[in-house]
């Protein structure tokens, strides 16, 4: 696969997992301060921030009524084979881990295909993890604002045939954000339920010190 130049220079890297595209954010420091003693990733500028997208009855919501308490956030989408399943499912056992240790978060899961994925699409996705889970999605400009709020990445894999069969080349980071705080770390693929748990329940308690 030859570099692509553009996305080298917006600090993205390519990785093939299971045939599909899977694009990650090359590391930088970053991320609020005040939380050092927690931080274990750091991604190249600034990362979160504002968004507008529908949530899973239709209504129109922001950041600040879907991230009420610290949360665990992911973009993705319900048609994905493996990738995102593995992760959503991963995020919501790191929510009941956290809820063992009295710590009470939030998984939310938007959606970077809203050709397909209504707000019942979502709401069926998610409920099939977690019954405390958020599902969002958007018009397609809404979504696009939120993934560059995030600096996440997404394209729709072009191929001959049926229209509605179709995968999606994505990031795949997850990201740990706090109420008043905003993003404040991100755990990788390869981050065990254990470890996200262990790694929000930090800044949680950080953040009450």
């Amino acid at each position: 696969m030859k570099p692509n130049p553009a996305l080298a220079a917006a600090g993205v890297a390519i990785v093939a997992v299971g045939g599909i595209l899977i694009y990650t954010t090359m590391l930088a420091p970053g991320g609020p301060s005040g939380f050092e003693q927690c931080r274990q990733g750091a991604v190249a500028g600034d990362i979160g921030g504002p968004f507008e997208l529908i949530d899973e009855t239709g209504a129109t919501v922001t950041d600040a009524e879907v991230i009420t308490e610290p949360a665990i956030l992911y973009f993705g989408y319900t048609f994905c084979p493996d990738v995102c399943p593995l992760d959503t499912m991963r995020n919501a056992q790191a929510v009941d881990i956290l809820a063992e240790r009295g710590i009470s978060a939030t998984p939310v899961f938007i959606s970077i295909d809203p050709e397909r994925d209504t707000p019942d699409v979502v709401a069926r996705f998610t409920d099939n993890f977690h019954d405390k889970m958020i599902g969002l999605t958007g018009t397609p400009e809404q979504v696009s604002a939120a993934s560059q709020a995030y600096r996440t990445f997404y394209r729709k894999v072009e191929e001959e045939g049926d229209d509605d069969y179709y995968l999606m080349d994505h990031s795949t980071f997850t990201y740990l954000v706090l109420p008043g705080h905003g993003y404040v770390d991100f755990v990788r693929r390869e981050d065990s339920p254990q470890n996200v748990a262990d790694r929000l329940a930090c800044f949680v308690e950080a953040a009450e010190n």
